[in-house]
This record gives structure tokens, C-alpha cells and sequence, in this order.
């Protein structure tokens, strides 16, 4: 017997959660993203949302674990195999007209979150397998939880979230009573609980009901359109898909009063859960703390720590040139000489009997079925999957100087236009990409590692230019990156003026680097008539090449090939 879902109505305080789900609810377009303290009620909330929407109302649970042809769907076989080949749904069918909710969304594998943006966007699911092709709808409240402090989100995905709320346990010794007191109740007797909440969960289906059916009634006027623009850029978000959300979930919030005009206290109302997580610093994790901040050794100069207060500037990328990275590692064929399958799923080296292969192997199967049966109609028992080695493709591990410095003559527009380049012209099916930036007090991981390069563009896009230079750490931090194919391409100055672990800056900037096995390249990024030159010793203590971003953009078509004597000496 299946257990009662816990009211929503009985959620106690979370005002902003619960406006955002009920958002949702109204319109299935507007995702949510919750993120919080472990214990906060989000999930609790999420299972509620589902039971409020028409029924049946399905609530489909993610696993962080589930493969493509779970989430999107797969050939059905047995069908197949009685020559009625059919497409089997996957979650995404299952999910529509529901809530779709995935838990830690932050550890979702890349290639699910990717498959689930267009689908999320557009509701509607193509799915094509072996030569056959089918649609169906998919609309489906889509929401994500997830706890900061066990990684970010790609940026790429955080911008899909229309709606964002960030939640934490209360503190209030009454209400956290008052939430114990409810949860004991409900344990103990789930079906009485939820009539005693009846009446307060009826009233909020039919809220949603009429207003499901009011919302395209709603009138935007034209200066409404003006305001939330308008709102939207002195928040300083770049992106379109704010100024959506806002009108949006405004519209949503109208109709779930009962109005038939857009006023502005509903944009009010709305506008932070739709910019909460758009702002520059939405994913940035608290400055470190505690003890006071090393200074500077007196070996710096007053020109090289400048950067150390400047403000952060936001710098679009400039259209350059720059050539294609091709690079090979001890025993590893380049990643131009890999054909395209051998770089998606690897080189096939045999097959073995599998009742649902991934990769069916025709030839096994029917060569059983013959030698078992005399017939070449297979059952399942004579079902063979082709069994592969994993190749993995190059890692594209860009280290970014974000510094004040890069600010000077606007540097940092040449080096996010020669990143884009070089990815454009570089980057292969099976390769993937991370960026690490390094400025201010610490260096993070903005962009983890992703095989869509659009992801790179989008990030590098809002990067911001400001403060310090880290470079010890922005080193440190590349080390948990490292694969046997990762190339790591530093992007800096070579100056260095906050320091990892106290001591001289640049000395620990370089006592890292001769610890990193990879294959590095440093873009010197110094202008300067008498340029110092440690972006070289950068490069000499990695083992690395060093170019000048000059080099760079005048390299024009050719490829440059890379390799590190000491990985191919071990």
C-alpha cells in the first residue's frame, strides 16, 4: 500500500519556496531550483507540489544514475525482435502533465542535462534510435535540488531554471516545533493527517485550477514590458531568459490572484526568485575566512598589485584567429588521427550475451540464434551487445588569470576571443572542456567539465575582470582535473601576489606547477615593452610551451602539435 504524500498545505514558513513551486504549478514552464541546507523540506515540498496538480498528476524522481534511453527512451526489443519495431517511452514521457524532480541536480552527468534542456524548453521529446524516429509531448514542471556546498552548477543549466530559492532550516525554536509536532503526527497516522489537511489542500487545487485556465487571459501591457527590462538590466543580468522568467512567473502570480491585469507589485513580488541566481555572484562560494589575509611579500611591485581593490569589469570576448591544439600523450594516438566512433564510444573488441544490450551486435545474435535454434529469428535469450574499450577524448582544462591586470587595455577581450577560437577550431566529438578562473582572494571552477562547448562560450561571456592574483592556487585546483588526456592551457601574465600558503607568491605558483603531470600550454598575456618573461618559467616548471598571445593570434591556420617529455618519460 502506498503511504499518503505529506500535505503541502502543511509545509510550515518557506513563504518563497512555496510561491515559487505554486508558480510552477500555474505554469509548467517554470522550472525551480531549490537550493538549501541539507533537512530543509525540499524534497518533502517537491513530492507535495505534484499532489496539487490535476490529477493523475505523476511525480517522476530522477536517478542521478539513470541512462539516456531511461530518461529519453530506447528501441523496445522484444517488439523489435517480433518484427514490430516500436520505441519504448523513457521518464520524460512518463513525467508529462507531472513534476519531474532531480535530486542534487548539481551531480547530474553532463550528458543527461544536456539531453533534458531542449526537452525542458521546448515540451516536447524527439527520440531517434536505430533508424526509427518518434515525438511526444512533454510538459512537465521540471525541479532541481541541490546543496552549494557539494558543487555548483553549470552555468548553462542554472540559466534554464526560470525560478530560483534558496532555503534554510529555521532557526526558530516555536516553528521548528511546530514542523516536528506536524512530521510526528503524519508518521504516526499518514491518512488522518491528510484529512485534517484537506480542506486547506482543496482550496489550493482549485486556486491552481482557475488559474491554469486564467493564465493566458492575463493582459501584459506594453509598459510592463519596459519595467521588467528595465528592472532586469540594473540588476545587471545579461541574459534574455531573466527578462522571460519575470514576466512569466508575474503572469503566473496575477492569475493565482484572481486578476486580469499585469500591476507592477506582481513583478515585485517575483522578480527575486527569477534574479537570485542570475547575478554575478550567485555561484560564488563564501570568501574564505577566518584568520587575516596574508599580505603581499615586499618583492612586489606597486604597478603589478594594483589589481589588488580594482572593481570587476565584465569584458565581451573580440573575434580572433587563433590555430587548432593537437596534442598526444605516451602511448595515445592524437585526438585528429581517432575516428568518430572510436572517440564517441570507443573501439569495439568484442561481444558478449546481454537480455538488453546498449549496442545491439547484430551479427552475434543472429550467428547464435542460428547455431542454437536453426532459425535466424533471435529470441531473447540469443542477444549479443557489442562490447567496446573506452577511448576518452581531450580535455580542454583552460586556467584563467581574471585578474585586475587583464583589465588593462582591455586584455581580457583578446583572451576570452582567443579561447573561443581555439575551442572552435580544436575541439572534437569526445572532447570536453572545463575552465578554472583565478582572481581575487581564491580560484574556482566556474565551468566543470562539459562536452558542450557552448557552455565554454556562454561562461566566458559573463566571466568578470577584478582584484588579486592567486595563481598558486588556480594551479592547485587544476590538479583535481587531471586526466591522462587533459591539455591544460594557462591563460596568463605569470604575475602572482596572493599567496596559497603564505609564503612568496610566485615561488609557490611554480613549486605546484613542477608537480602537475600534463600536457600544459602558457598564452603569455603581458604587454609590455619590458616584459618580466614569468609566464616562461610558468611554462619551463610545467614542462610545458609557451606562446605569446601575439604568437597566437598570428599562427592563423595551422595546428600546433603539443606534448610533455615528462609524461611520455613517465
Amino acid at each position: 500500500m502506498r503511504q499518503p504524500t505529506y500535505p503541502f498545505a502543511a509545509v510550515v514558513g518557506q513563504e518563497e519556496m512555496k510561491l515559487a513551486l505554486l508558480l510552477a504549478a500555474v505554469d509548467w514552464r517554470l522550472g525551480v531550483l531549490l537550493r538549501g541546507d541539507k533537512g530543509s523540506g525540499k524534497t518533502t515540498a517537491a513530492r507535495g507540489l505534484a499532489s496539487l496538480l490535476p490529477a493523475p498528476a505523476p511525480f517522476i524522481n530522477l536517478p542521478i544514475g539513470a541512462t539516456e534511453d531511461r530518461l529519453l527512451g530506447g528501441l523496445h526489443l522484444e517488439r523489435a525482435l517480433k518484427g514490430e519495431p516500436i520505441l519504448k517511452p523513457g521518464l520524460l514521457s512518463e513525467a508529462h502533465c507531472g513534476v519531474l524532480y532531480i535530486d542534487e541536480v548539481n551531480l547530474l552527468p553532463g550528458h543527461l542535462g544536456d539531453a533534458l534542456l531542449d526537452v525542458a524548453a521546448s515540451g516536447i521529446n524527439v527520440v531517434e534510435r536505430e533508424g526509427l524516429s518518434a515525438s511526444h509531448p512533454a510538459e512537465f514542471v521540471l525541479l532541481g535540488s541541490m546543496n552549494p556546498e557539494e558543487g555548483s552548477l553549470r552555468p548553462q543549466l542554472l540559466d534554464r531554471f526560470a525560478l530560483s530559492v534558496t532555503i534554510a532550516a529555521t532557526l526558530d525554536p516555536v516553528q521548528r516545533q511546530t514542523v516536528i509536532q506536524r512530521r510526528v503526527a503524519f508518521d504516526r497516522n499518514s491518512n488522518a493527517f491528510v484529512a485534517e489537511w484537506s480542506t486547506e489542500q482543496d482550496a489550493l487545487r482549485t486556486q491552481i485550477k482557475n488559474a491554469q485556465e486564467n493564465v493566458k487571459n492575463i493582459h501584459c501591457p506594453p509598459e510592463m514590458l519596459i519595467h521588467i527590462s528595465t528592472l532586469v538590466c540594473d540588476h545587471g543580468v545579461r541574459s534574455l531568459r531573466a527578462d522571460l522568467a519575470v514576466m512569466r512567473a508575474a503572469i503566473a502570480y496575477a492569475a493565482l490572484e484572481g486578476e486580469d491585469t499585469l500591476q507592477s507589485r506582481h513583478v515585485t513580488a517575483v522578480l527575486p526568485l527569477a534574479l537570485a541566481h542570475r547575478t554575478r555572484n550567485a555561484q560564488r562560494p563564501p570568501t574564505p575566512p577566518t584568520s587575516p589575509l596574508p599580505q603581499p611579500t615586499n618583492k612586489e611591485s606597486p604597478s603589478k598589485d594594483k589589481d589588488r581593490d580594482s572593481p570587476e569589469r565584465i569584458f565581451a570576448p573580440r573575434d580572433v584567429e587563433a590555430p587548432a591544439l593537437r596534442f598526444a600523450a605516451a602511448g595515445q594516438p592524437s585526438s585528429a588521427s581517432a575516428s568518430d566512433a572510436e572517440i564517441r564510444r570507443g573501439t569495439i573488441i568484442g561481444s558478449r550475451k546481454s537480455s538488453e544490450p546498449e549496442e545491439l551486435d547484430l551479427r552475434a545474435t543472429l550467428s547464435h540464434a542460428v547455431r542454437e535454434n536453426g532459425s535466424t529469428l533471435p529470441r531473447l535469450a540469443d542477444l549479443h551487445e557489442r562490447v567496446r574499450e573506452p577511448t576518452a577524448g581531450t580535455r580542454y582544462l583552460f586556467l584563467i588569470d581574471s585578474s585586475g591586470s587583464h583589465a588593462v587595455q582591455q586584455r581580457m577581450r583578446l583572451v576570452k576571443g582567443a579561447i573561443v577560437s581555439l575551442l572552435t577550431r580544436s575541439f572534437k566529438r569526445g572532447d570536453d572542456v572545463a575552465v578554472i578562473v583565478f582572481r581575487g582572494t581564491s580560484a574556482e571552477a566556474v565551468l566543470e567539465p562539459t562536452s558542450n562547448v557552448t557552455d565554454a562560450f556562454t561562461t566566458l561571456e559573463y566571466l568578470p575582470t577584478g582584484g588579486r592574483t592567486p595563481l598558486a592556487h588556480g594551479l592547485e585546483l587544476s590538479r583535481t582535473y587531471l586526466t591522462p588526456k587533459t591539455l591544460l592551457l594557462v591563460m596568463t601574465d605569470g604575475v602572482a601576489n596572493y599567496p596559497l600558503r603564505g609564503g612568496d607568491p610566485l615561488q609557490e605558483a611554480l613549486d605546484v606547477a613542477k608537480e602537475l603531470k600534463c600536457v600544459a600550454l602558457v598564452v603569455d598575456t603581458e604587454i609590455s615593452r619590458n616584459p618580466a618573461g614569468q609566464s616562461r618559467i610558468l611554462a619551463e616548471a610545467l614542462h610545458g610551451r609557451c606562446l605569446s598571445l601575439d604568437e597566437l593570434m598570428t599562427a592563423g591556420d595551422s595546428i600546433i602539435e603539443l606534448a610533455n617529455s615528462r609524461i611520455a618519460t613517465g
